[in-house]
């Protein structure tokens, strides 16, 4: 930038006087960035040719360091060129009546600002990259703001004189180019990562030229300023020549709506290597180079690899209850020294003849006696008086109000308001002469007024806090004006609306002519002051309750008298009060000290001082004033503007108090002011700043000054030692130093010392920061209405170190930190409620926001909006820093600033910020005054409903308490060691089986029972051609169409018939012969049955496909395609319509269309029979391929024999006792596993009638299925998740409809959720729970469970005992161990039985690694042996190994002739006190998920389904959501259901509730559209899926965030 070489401080007045304008119009928004450049360049440009020759001054940054708040101009002579002075003239008469600086005026503090650059600069050499989130252009939320000005996008804005000697290696034009083509490829993103450490080559200046692009066009991409996170990554070095594009978000959208079963680039179990799908070509650490999200990660993991806080310990405890990984205390941390403080005594407070007996009686002596005398002087919007209230005057209406409210509010008779009653007083800021009647009148009336805000609407924030303040006083009257009447909201029926949360309130008007005069023998009763409660001032807690603090009498007036004697208060004097007079100092010194002493007060409102911050200095000069009540803000508005007034004097002024002269930010202010206006008569001992609170009152105040004096001295604190609670004067780090100012000392007549803040109020050292109490007959005495929290805090007895009590006199907290300096000077470092406690440590929420805004935020902070507060996540507390952002600011300028954000915080404050969030302007709660509502934004933060436009979270470096990771330990001890071990202890080994199968040997008997296909044909075929014979009329399905209606059914007879004419057409075929696989691509139906046997009829391999979908070819026909190539169809057996769309255009577009095998289509084929129907030569031989996409993306066919199914439909059939006269409904896919199994063989085998009904008419007709039950009076129907999902979704509230149409599901016995996952119990508890009106049993619902090696492995039959359900401790899982805990318990998961093991199945629980046997209280892989295990996977290459492994396998140990099939399942087996059908105690198998989905993260072992609970509960607008790894990164995505303004809301949320229930950071949060989370037919979501798609970028996010 043009002043790179200039010292700003060096420049004449005039000049900086300009460049501070310059800098206020560009926080404004008055300028643009561009414009404000140039001017600035113009005005440096004189002043950068001297300084031409020497060298650069070390910068932190390539961007000015732009100064955030004006400079403060020396004064004394400088050259200045009339024009220019006259053109700022010009300038100043233009925005004089404009408000305030750029930034929050309390936190302004040059010093500081030195501090914040310096620690920048420090991490200037440290290089690092940073991932900026990537979001889509609909995300922004536009400002509602009116007239924002349109952000400048040129791309020259900052860098046009960035000269060759900035550090940071410059770019080749080449790469430049590369790396723009590279990021031209991509249109949705908002901006591109930052390349840090880069600056941007000479070349970047030429497009100064180009026309700028719209407002919130795309940003061009750059390579931008240096942004380090913290030094938590301030080792890791990253080459930033690498080049590598940055990744974005993606352009591609993907087809939704329809569920796709495979990836197009799935791998094929059984394809070998080279022939995978996936062409990708990989680096070497495996990361696809085309990938480019993963370029980010990758950017991610590399600031992670070298973490900054302590090395973790070595090993891993296991200990149950201790989660939480306690830090080991620093020896070097500092220590409280000093001796126990001594209390410290106020001087006495004086006793004066003529101090009244109460307030009240004051004012009516000046109202009698002098009458006339000015009271109160309230201003006008434009700063000028509007009128003047006498004594008299006020005295008079007072009594008035006070006769009225006793007397004149009800009907004769009865009286509405006694002495004691409290009432709210409603007042705006602008009408202070109506306050004080209404005040004075009540306490005349001997009423206690409770001053209050005036409502503006029901969604004020804090306004049902607000409610509980008078509810908790009893408020059931409101004075108020009648113009704030007319402003209050109001119902259409012209009421006043009733407030959230207020109670119900009767509004009175107290202008003069609604008040009755009193009778002349009426006088207000006026007794000496008591211990009765005077009146009632608000307080908000940190957590955002209004409470009401309690004032006596006596107090009030103690307190009148103590600020008289510490004031030296004058009769006569002029007071010019600039705070609100309802509450604090402004009430205390502005209304009632002013009345006791006749003061006049001039009253200066808000509103006037956002008009005209000079007012005030104005008012000073005119009236000559003797005293003025200020606020840092104040003092900060009234310098930004004095040059506009060359002739006012503060010589009048023995007295400036600074009302908030505790904050430690106020010093720098006050220093500011005294050097602007000690030339216009400011003498240096009148600044008084003082600390209050309101339970303790004015707790000191600094006297003021004899002339000449020598000033108090500061004291310069370390902040690692206030974050320790001990004073350390500063002499190392002058960055992280605090300068605090005196306060001056304690009150007349008051007792003070200093307690621990937390715990008992244990008296503190010397050197120790604590709480202040004070004892005074001056404070408040409750919080009126809660006798609870009042004895914490006004009855309070200091105890010394042994615990003894130092006294009987009760103290009352302050709420106010800090300590007793030299000369009993009281020094405030900060406030109770503003303390975040982080780690052990103490830091000062206002501390946060100075460094904050000492961190440049001019383009990117709106108005210094800064809101810091703490949030408890994982048994600590976390810093949230929320700030309004400019409508103009870019994303890279916000995404800039929060970084440097973070390494100022961690530099100064040495503590790490947990999320940093950005809003747009305007959209924060505020106070009534327009500051930031500290308990509603966090409130909403927490809620999820704060809607930033930014966020950057940073859980990494500042999650320091995270258990220790699990360290396997080698494995020195034998599996059998292990078992010997478990036989020891107790532990029985993990094994269930089934009943037997059986054999019957009676020929007879096996006809009785219609057992003869099963007995007598070892083949479905033989058993098809029997039932033909035996029993031609027997209809075996029924298939029902949307409306219930069945279209298509099948007897015995029929289905032969049918199955021969398909064989017959395949034997005609050349080209087709036994034992080739044949493609049955069909919808759900009888054809697909038909098929199936025709196929067998003819000696072929029938293979069903799922048929495309005709809206969606380009994602399902692939699948399609791959099936059939993988298993080397020889032809298609199909219907004319699908026939038609796979040799279509839309297809060919997907795939290659001239190379399907022979297409048969068996809609018309002609009756014929074949010559003759094939039997295999024995049982083992293949009889169909069953091919899934399993849960990982990954597409396996496995081989079924005749004889495993044979046995598979015998272990069905007697579990289910499935016969001849039972009826079953179906609404599953007919696809693969046990939907296939039910759908196609079972009712051949068994010879029950089943009535199919495909799952995708419930899209069309919700109540198809439940209607189906209902009519039929169906005993045992099977189901998969999705339809249950979609029943209870779509009619969970209309079980009324249901019932009126007369559906009733108390027959259905048994309904079975067909699945390969663990039970949904919440799902399967909702459906129960909502059809428990309309009949259905809560024993009906139960669940099975296949896999690809088994397709049934258990199925809740109607013999077994119910499905039990334990509750097992998750903290346990992870570690692979089972420990059953009670419901409800902590951390614990529930988990359902899969239902009763088949029979002639057996299962055991291995340990995956060692292979061998596991006792029953781990977690391990269930493997299987039963009759119909499948055969092994269908392979081209015969991978004989990978079928040997997965099918064939033995124990390593126990029982090592047993052959096994492993399920790539985990789960465990407990015995349950229930009986099974032989009298022994049943097993149970739970299966808790899949072994390839599982996470292994810190050394555990976590499963994705717990983790996504987690996330779809954290906020409503969260739908579906998915986790997956990526290295050693969660990565979690989340579907939003809601706008996409709640996009951002769920970053913290989701990061929050995953740290708390599972100690783990998320690495990535994806925000993407419903429906992109990839689903399969059985309702399973395809995790691997979704992280190729992740991983290749074609996910389309909302919006990415990548947790530091």
């Amino acid at each position: 930038m043009a002043e790179r070489g200039v010292e700003v401080s060096a420049l004449p007045q005039e000049v900086r006087e300009q460049l501070a304008e310059l800098d206020l119009e560009l926080s404004e928004g008055d300028i643009t960035q561009k414009g404000y450049e140039k001017k600035r360049a113009k005005l440096l440009a004189p002043y950068l040719a001297q300084t031409q020759n020497l060298a650069p001054p070390p910068a932190y940054d390539e961007q000015s360091p732009g100064p955030s708040s004006a400079p403060v101009p020396e004064p004394g002579p400088g050259p200045s060129n009339s024009s220019s002075s006259s053109s700022s003239r010009q300038r100043r008469t233009r925005r004089r009546h404009r408000s305030s600086g750029t930034r929050d005026e309390r936190y302004r503090s040059d010093i500081h600002t030195e501090a914040v650059q310096a620690a920048l600069a420090k991490h200037k050499e440290e290089k690092m990259a940073l991932p900026m989130p990537t979001k889509r252009r609909s995300a922004y939320v536009q400002s509602p703001i009116d007239n924002c000005t349109p952000p400048d996008s040129s791309s020259s804005s900052d860098d046009e004189a960035v000269s060759s000697e900035s550090a940071g290696p410059q770019h080749s034009p080449d790469t430049w180019i590369n790396s723009s083509l590279h990021a031209s490829s991509t249109s949705s993103s908002a901006s591109s990562t930052l390349s840090h450490g880069e600056s941007r080559p000479a070349q970047a200046a030429q497009s100064q030229q180009a026309p700028p692009p719209p407002a919130f066009a795309h940003p061009p991409h750059s390579h931008s300023q240096p942004s380090a996170l913290a030094e938590a990554f301030a080792a890791t070095r990253i080459d930033p020549g690498g080049g590598v594009g940055p990744p974005d978000v993606p352009s591609q959208a993907q087809a939704r709506g329809s569920r796709v079963d495979l990836p197009t680039n799935a791998v094929v179990r059984g394809m070998s290597r080279g022939q995978s799908r996936s062409s990708m070509m990989e680096t070497a650490d495996g990361v696809p180079v085309s990938s480019r999200v993963s370029t980010k990660i990758q950017q991610l993991l590399n600031t992670l690899k070298r973490p900054k806080r302590p090395e973790l310990s070595e090993f891993f405890m296991d200990d149950q209850e201790e989660i939480v990984e306690v830090p080991r205390a620093d020896p070097n941390t500092p220590k409280p020294e000093g001796r126990q403080i001594i209390p410290v005594k106020g001087e006495p407070l004086g006793v004066v003849s003529n101090w009244p007996p109460a307030l009240q009686a004051a004012l009516a002596r000046w109202g009698a006696t002098q009458g006339k005398s000015p009271a109160l002087t309230a201003l006008d919007i434009t700063g000028k008086p509007l009128y003047t209230l006498t004594y008299g005057k006020l005295w008079s209406r007072s009594v008035k109000l006070a006769y009225t409210l006793l007397n004149k509010l009800g009907t004769k008779n009865e009286q509405i308001l006694k002495p004691g009653d409290r009432v709210a007083l409603v007042y705006p800021n602008s009408d202070p002469a109506m306050f004080w009647v209404a005040f004075y009148g009540c306490l005349l009336a001997e009423v206690i007024p409770v001053p209050i805000e005036v409502p503006l609407s029901r969604k004020d924030a804090g306004s049902s806090q607000v409610g509980f303040l008078l509810g908790s006083c009893g408020v059931g009257l409101a004075l108020t004006s009648e113009i704030c009447l007319k402003g209050l909201p109001k119902t259409p029926t012209g009421e006043i609306l009733q407030f959230k949360g207020w109670p119900r309130l009767k509004w009175v008007v107290t202008d003069s002519k609604y008040l009755t005069k009193p009778s002349k023998d009426w006088q207000p009763h006026i007794p000496t002051a008591n211990t009765d409660t005077a009146y009632i001032e608000y307080k908000a807690s940190k957590e955002g309750t209004v409470m009401g603090v309690a004032v006596s009498k006596v107090a009030l007036l103690t307190h009148c008298q103590a600020l008289t004697q510490a004031c030296n208060y004058c009769e006569g004097e002029t007071l010019v009060n600039v705070l609100d007079f309802k509450k604090d100092m402004g009430l205390w010194h502005g209304v009632l000290t002013s009345v006791m002493n006749r003061i006049h007060t001039i009253s200066v409102p808000y509103a006037v001082m956002k008009a005209c911050p000079l007012s005030w200095v104005q008012r000073v000069h005119i009236h000559k004033a003797r005293v003025a009540l200020v606020k840092c803000r104040d003092l900060h508005w009234a310098m930004m503007a004095h040059k506009d007034q060359r002739e006012t004097s503060l010589a009048s002024l023995r007295m400036l108090i600074v009302a908030d002269g505790a904050n430690p930010w106020s010093v720098s202010s006050c220093d500011a002011f005294l050097n602007v206006f000690q030339a216009h008569g400011l003498k240096p001992e009148v600044i008084c700043p003082c600390a209050t609170s309101p339970e303790a009152m004015t707790v000191a105040i600094r006297r003021p000054g004899v002339p000449g004096a020598p000033l108090p001295a500061r004291a310069v604190l370390s902040m690692t030692g206030l974050s320790h609670g001990v004073i350390r004067v500063n002499t190392e780090d002058k960055n992280s130093a605090l300068t605090v100012q005196d306060v001056g000392h304690v009150m007349p007549g008051a007792l003070m010392c200093i307690v621990k803040p937390d715990g008992p109020p244990m008296l503190c050292k010397t050197d120790e920061i604590g709480e202040i109490v004070v004892n005074s007959r001056a404070g408040g005495t409750m919080y009126y209405g809660l006798s609870g929290v009042t004895k914490n805090t006004f009855e309070v007895i200091p105890v010394n170190a042994s615990g003894a009590p130092i006294g009987e006199i009760p103290f009352v907290r302050s709420g106010l930190l800090g300590f007793v300096g030299p000369g009993s000077l009281i020094f405030v470092v900060g406030k109770n409620e503003g303390l975040l406690m982080v780690s052990g440590r103490r830091h000062n929420a206002d501390d946060l926001v100075a460094t904050a805004l000492a961190v440049e935020p001019v383009k990117t902070v709106y108005r210094g909006r800064i809101a810091v507060f703490s949030v408890t996540v994982f048994f600590d507390e976390r810093i949230v820093i929320v700030a309004e952002q400019r409508p103009d600011a870019s994303e890279e300028d916000s995404f800039q600033w929060m970084s440097r954000v973070l390494q100022a915080i961690d530099s100064i404050h040495q503590v790490g910020l947990y999320c940093l969030a950005l809003v747009p302007a305007n959209t924060l709660p505020k106070t009534p005054l327009g500051g930031i509502h500290i308990s509603d934004t966090k409130q909403l933060f927490l809620e999820g409903a704060l809607h930033p436009c930014n966020i950057l979270m940073c859980p990494h470096t500042c999650v320091t308490n995270m258990p220790k990771p699990r360290q396997k330990q080698p494995v020195g001890v034998g599996p059998a060691s292990i078992m010997v071990g478990n036989l020891v202890a107790g532990k029985r080994i993990a094994q269930a089986a089934g009943r037997d199968l059986g054999l019957i040997e009676d020929q007879d008997l096996v006809r009785k029972l219609c057992m003869w296909p099963t007995m007598m044909h070892q083949y479905l075929t033989e058993a098809l051609q029997w039932r033909a014979q035996t029993d031609p009329d027997h209809t075996l399905y029924v298939l029902l169409n949307a409306k219930g209606v069945a279209v298509c059914t099948a007897t015995c007879v029929q289905l032969h018939k049918r199955a021969e004419k398909i064989a017959a057409a395949l034997m005609e075929r050349s080209g087709i012969n036994i034992g080739e696989n044949v493609v049955l691509l069909y919808p759900p139906g009888i054809d697909l049955i038909a098929a199936f046997y025709g196929c067998l009829y003819a000696g072929c391999i029938p293979v069903t496909v799922r048929p495309p979908h005709p809206q969606n070819l380009s994602a399902t026909l692939p699948t399609v395609r791959m099936i059939i190539d993988v298993s080397k169809a020889a032809c298609i057996l199909t219907t004319q319509v699908l026939t038609r769309i796979l040799r279509s255009k839309e297809a060919a577009a997907s795939v290659n269309i001239k190379t399907w095998p022979i297409i048969i289509d068996t809609d018309d084929l002609p009756r014929k029979r074949p010559p003759t129907i094939y039997k295999p030569p024995n049982a083992e031989v293949i009889a169909y391929l069953d091919f899934s996409v399993s849960t990982t993306g990954m597409l396996t066919g496995v081989k079924i024999s005749h004889a495993a199914v044979s046995a598979l439909c015998r272990s069905i059939k007697l579990q289910c006792e499935l016969y001849s006269s039972r009826q079953i409904a179906i609404c599953l896919d007919p696809y693969c596993g046990l939907g296939f199994v039910l759908w196609c063989l079972a009712s051949v085998y068994s010879g029950h009638q089943s009535i199919l009904i495909p799952p995708m008419e419930l899209e069309s007709s919700l109540t198809l299925w439940l209607s189906t039950l209902s009519q039929y009076r169906i005993r045992d129907t099977f189901c998969s998740y999705s339809v249950m999902e979609l029943c209870t979704k779509g009619l969970g509230g209309q079980t009324e409809m249901l019932r009126a149409r007369g559906v009733n599901l108390s027959c259905v016995r048994s309904c079975v959720v067909i699945a390969e996952e663990r039970p949904r119990l919440a799902l399967t508890h909702s459906f129960s729970k909502l059809f428990k009106d309309i009949g259905l049993s809560t024993r009906a619902v139960s669940t099975a469970f296949g896999s690809r090696v088994n397709l049934a492995i258990c199925l809740q039959g109607t013999t077994g005992p119910d499905p039990s359900t334990v509750y097992v401790d998750m903290k346990s899982l992870r570690h692979d161990r089972v420990r059953l805990v009670e419901r409800g318990a902590p951390q614990s998961l529930s988990l359902m039985e899969s239902g009763t093991i088949l029979p002639g199945v057996r299962v055991i629980i291995v340990n995956p690694e060692t292979r061998g046997p596991l006792g029953d209280s781990h977690l391990g892989e269930i493997w299987v042996n039963s009759p119909h295990n499948a055969t092994g996977y269908y392979t081209i290459y015969g991978e004989e190994n990978l079928q040997a492994d997965h099918f064939n396998t033995k124990l390593s140990f126990g029982d090592p002739q047993t052959l096994w099939a492993k399920t790539g399942y985990l789960g465990f087996v407990k015995r349950t006190e229930l009986t099974d059908s032989s009298g022994d105690r049943h097993d149970a198998l739970f299966v808790v998920g899949s072994l390839d989905e599982t996470l292994e993260l810190r050394g555990l072992r976590y499963h994705p389904i717990d983790i996504e609970t987690s996330v779809s509960r954290a906020h409503r607008s969260i739908g579906e959501s998915a986790v997956f790894t990526w290295t050693n990164l969660l990565v979690v995505v989340a579907e939003l259901c809601g706008s996409e303004q709640d996009a951002l809301d769920l970053v913290p949320l989701v990061t929050n509730v995953v740290l708390e229930e599972h100690h783990l950071i998320v690495g990535v949060v994806v925000i993407v559209d419903p429906g992109v989370i990839p689903i399969n037919s059985r309702g399973e979501k395809q995790r691997m899926h979704l992280r190729d798609s992740f991983l290749a970028d074609q996910l389309d996010p909302i919006y990415v965030a990548y947790n530091m």
